[in-house]
């Protein structure tokens, strides 16, 4: 990478001046990408490939991090509390109950032993989702196979580390305060400064992934590190309000049970996927956008259409 010869505030005026579009060229820029890319199609390849990486996942937050999240740790359980507001109930009674199974019957010997395996299997739905973002960026992968799984391999892995250590991270914060809270008796401000806390965590985790996401994962030379972006921001923004839309749908409107039975509710986490999926992608063609725009108006290390660097 490069050194830059713009100062930070030049820098970061320049992705949140969308390009120097106006809102509505810039909507409708977006909206044009997502077509000509055909995100809205690739975003159930993506779904089908997450529910497949999904289950060796589970088994690889078991292999790392068997003594926190055994059957009996507060740990796992206070990561699933982070995961149930997102998800639809009938597809977080199947994640839940699979961990569960998963916790309870896991060997540490035969889980090490096969840890690469689920890492491997696990990653899948990350290679998928190279791809996809490269689509986005409408550049082909230029890298080597090995260099692009290693790859996959390794944001899988430093995006559970990230996920286990915000969810440590928030439970140790949080039981601090309830102790210190305890102590002198400070009652419910300190339920919520809790609750403050944890979920500014948490939100502060997806934002960092999905910024991770978007840096490492197109094979373009990115520039910059932005902690945030107007497309991990927007990405975020769908991903919480398509998955809560999709709650209260299910809640109102729920017939998959009646129409596949006890598939319905791996349709219903397959249909989750899909949206997450979807979100991603999008927040991936809005900076693909900002960039592209930036080029076109002569921004001295913004990357026209199909470059790989500026």
């Amino acid at each position: 990478m490069s050194r830059s010869i713009l100062s930070a505030d030049k820098q970061l005026e320049s992705i949140w001046s969308l390009g120097g579009l106006t809102f509505r060229e810039f909507a409708y820029r977006v909206w044009g990408g997502i077509n000509q890319t055909d995100l809205i199609n690739r975003a159930y390849e993506l779904a089908y490939n997450f529910l497949l990486a999904v289950f060796p996942m589970l088994f690889l937050f078991v292999a790392l991090f068997g003594a926190l999240a055994s059957e009996s740790s507060p740990l796992r359980n206070t990561l699933l509390t982070y995961i149930q507001p997102a998800l639809p109930p009938a597809a977080y009674h199947v994640l839940s109950s699979t961990f569960q199974e998963v916790t309870h019957n896991a060997v540490g010997g035969k889980i090490t032993l096969g840890l690469l395996f689920l890492l491997f299997a696990g990653s899948g739905g990350m290679t998928q989702l190279i791809a996809t973002l490269n689509a986005a960026y409408e550049v082909h992968e230029g890298r080597s196979w090995v260099k692009v799984h290693l790859l996959s391999l390794g944001l899988t892995l430093a995006l559970s580390l990230l996920i286990v250590l915000a969810v440590s991270l928030a439970f140790a914060s949080g039981h601090f305060l309830r102790t210190v809270g305890e102590s002198v008796g400070l009652g419910e401000s300190v339920i919520v400064a809790i609750r403050v806390l944890h979920w500014t965590i948490a939100l502060s985790t997806v934002i960092l992934a999905f910024a991770t996401l978007y840096y490492f994962a197109p094979d373009v030379d990115q520039q910059h590190w932005y902690w945030i972006t107007p497309g991990s921001v927007a990405g975020v923004a769908l991903w919480a309000i398509a998955s809560a839309g999709l709650r209260a749908y299910l809640h109102f409107f729920n017939s998959y049970t009646r129409i596949y039975g006890s598939l319905g509710a791996v349709i219903i986490l397959l249909l989750w996927f899909y949206v997450t999926g979807l979100a991603i992608l999008i927040g991936g063609e809005i900076n693909a956008t900002i960039e592209h725009a930036a080029a076109e108006r002569g921004h001295p290390e913004a990357k026209p259409v199909g470059r790989k660097a500026a």
